[in-house]
């Protein structure tokens, strides 16, 4: 019966620890795509790569917009993303936002007058609610994925 226990607990782990990696890689895969310009086949328009630099990750608050900030590295927010995703546990909420003033007018679009008097009769991207809205489609097939590596690493030649 001890054996059987130790198969059990074995197998508990593993769904668990494939169950993470699902979340983190489908989490990471928001990220890259959200993030992902028109030229390369997503929703996010691109002029400077400002608005993309801008893109943060945190798991205790959704960042805040960055009022007055002119220019965002990509490095150092690509990298604290990664490290905030993986550092995320199954259940746990993972925030992305834009800190770019502009972002909220690149991804709704507007029409009418600014705060400096400029006139606007922008459409909308909508590359957050994009990729949002394909969210389970995501997590599905980084599913397949993940079961797949594990399929492979146990494949008799």
């Amino acid at each position: 019966m001890a054996g059987f226990a130790a198969q059990v607990t074995a197998w508990a782990a593993q769904t668990e620890a494939r169950t993470r990696a699902v979340f983190r890689s489908s989490a990471q895969r928001v990220a890259n795509e959200v993030r992902q310009t028109v030229n390369e086949g997503g929703r996010m328009p691109i002029k400077t790569g400002n608005l993309r630099r801008s893109l943060l990750g945190s798991t205790t608050a959704m960042p805040s917009i960055v009022q007055g900030q002119g220019e965002f590295s990509f490095t150092d927010q690509s990298g604290g993303i990664e490290l905030t995703i993986a550092g995320a546990d199954i259940g746990q909420t993972i925030y992305l936002g834009f800190q770019a003033n502009y972002a909220r007018r690149m991804n709704y679009g507007f029409v009418g007058e600014d705060s400096r008097g400029r006139s606007y009769n922008q459409e909308g991207y909508h590359f957050i609610e994009g990729v949002a809205q394909r969210w389970q489609r995501i997590v599905m097939e980084e599913a397949v994925l993940i079961q797949g590596r594990v399929a492979g690493a146990f494949a008799r030649p």
